[in-house]
């Protein structure tokens, strides 16, 4: 398998998981819609590095590797790049709260349908980048 094939992989794989989003969405499991969605952009973003011939590091949040090899991708505009750092970025931030909480964040009771159906439509725009890459 070559690093392309690899990353295609990932982006099929996040593909695959994406219908399980609205499951989640279906069921009220608002904290596991936001920690899928972490993991299905890292994934995305990891697929997309590989593809172009970059080993991403084991961390979560790659997105600004995106802008430190902008080079080599041309065929993502400026404002996409942006938009890809940023999602990737927010959802880093909610990836450990969303899954284990806090003393005083309980997942489950904080994360609400408005929450859920914002990451669903962040995943939406990664995975039609990432498309681009099959």
């Amino acid at each position: 398998m070559t690093f392309a094939e690899l990353g295609k992989s990932y982006i099929r794989k996040a593909i695959a998981r994406f219908d399980t989003l609205e499951v989640l969405l279906k069921n009220r499991d608002y904290s596991d819609v936001i920690r899928e969605s972490q993991e299905i952009v890292e994934l995305v973003l990891k697929g997309i590095l590989r593809i172009r011939g970059i080993e991403p590091p084991k961390i979560h949040d790659v997105g600004g590797l995106l802008i430190e090899y902008r080079e080599r991708f041309k065929d993502i505009s400026l404002r996409e790049i942006r938009k890809l750092v940023k999602i990737s970025k927010e959802l880093r931030k909610e990836r450990e709260l969303s899954f284990y909480g806090d003393v005083d964040f309980i997942p489950t009771e904080e994360y609400t349908v408005k929450d859920a159906v914002k990451c669903i439509e962040k995943v939406k725009f990664v995975i039609e980048i990432g498309k681009r890459f099959l």
